[in-house]
C-alpha cells in the first residue's frame, strides 16, 4: 500500500529515504535526464536533478512524496521547476485575469523505488513555460573559482603558446641566415685558398729563375 504526500511547498528540500551513497548507475552528470534512467538512490537522483537544473538555469522543488504505507520509508518523488510563478503572479496583477493553466512551471521529473533498491526515472518534463536563468550557476563559487583558473590557465598557454610559434619563427630564420652567412665564408675561403696556390706557384717559379 501507497500513501501520496503532497511536498508544493517551494522549500526545495526532500527527506531523507535512508542515507544511501550519492552514487548513481552509470550515469554522466553532463546529460539530460531521460525515463529508465537509474540511480543508486533517491539522493543520488536528487542531486543529479539539482546539477541539471543549475546547469539549465532554474531552481528545483519537491512537487509531491510518496510513502509506503508497509515501513513508511519514500518509494517515490516528484522533483519540478520553482520557476514561473512569480512573474506570472505580477502579470495577473496588472492585467487582473487569472489563468490557472500559467501558474507554475511544467518541467519536473518523477522518482519510483524500484525493489531492487534502485531509483528510476519514470517521467521527464523538460519545458519550462518561463526563461531560464542561467545566473543560477554562481550559487557554487568553488566551482566557479576552479572554472575562473582554467580559463585563465587556459589564456596563458595559448599565449605562451604564440610566444613559442614567434621564437621559432625566430630561431628558423636565424639558423637560415647564419647557413647562409657560413655559405658565404666558405666561398670567401675557398677563393683566398686559390689565391695562396697562385701566389706560392709564382714565388716558385721566380725562384727557379733565379
Amino acid at each position: 500500500m501507497e500513501t501520496q504526500i503532497p511536498m508544493d511547498d517551494g522549500s526545495g528540500r526532500t527527506e531523507n529515504s535512508g542515507g544511501a551513497d550519492l552514487t548513481s548507475c552509470g550515469v554522466d552528470k553532463n546529460q539530460e535526464p531521460y525515463e529508465g534512467m537509474l540511480f543508486e538512490s533517491e539522493e543520488a537522483a536528487k542531486a543529479f536533478y539539482d546539477d541539471y537544473a543549475r546547469r539549465v538555469g532554474f531552481v528545483t522543488r519537491v512537487l509531491s512524496s510518496r510513502k509506503s504505507e508497509r515501513d513508511g520509508s519514500i518509494i517515490s518523488r516528484g522533483l519540478g521547476c520553482r520557476g514561473g510563478s512569480d512573474n506570472q503572479k505580477m502579470e495577473r496583477v496588472q492585467t487582473q485575469k487569472r489563468d490557472r493553466r500559467r501558474e507554475g512551471c511544467t518541467a519536473m521529473i518523477l522518482l519510483k523505488r524500484e525493489k531492487p533498491g534502485k531509483w528510476v526515472v519514470r517521467k521527464f518534463v523538460g519545458d519550462h513555460n518561463h526563461p531560464l536563468v542561467v545566473q543560477f550557476q554562481k550559487s557554487r563559487p568553488a566551482l566557479d573559482q576552479k572554472d575562473k583558473k582554467i580559463q585563465e590557465l587556459t589564456a596563458e598557454l595559448r599565449v605562451k603558446k604564440r610566444l613559442s610559434a614567434a621564437y621559432r619563427e625566430q630561431l628558423l630564420a636565424f639558423m637560415k641566415e647564419v647557413e647562409g652567412h657560413n655559405e658565404h665564408l666558405s666561398t670567401k675561403v675557398q677563393v683566398v685558398r686559390e689565391k695562396l696556390k697562385e701566389l706560392e706557384g709564382k714565388r716558385q717559379e721566380l725562384s727557379h729563375h733565379r
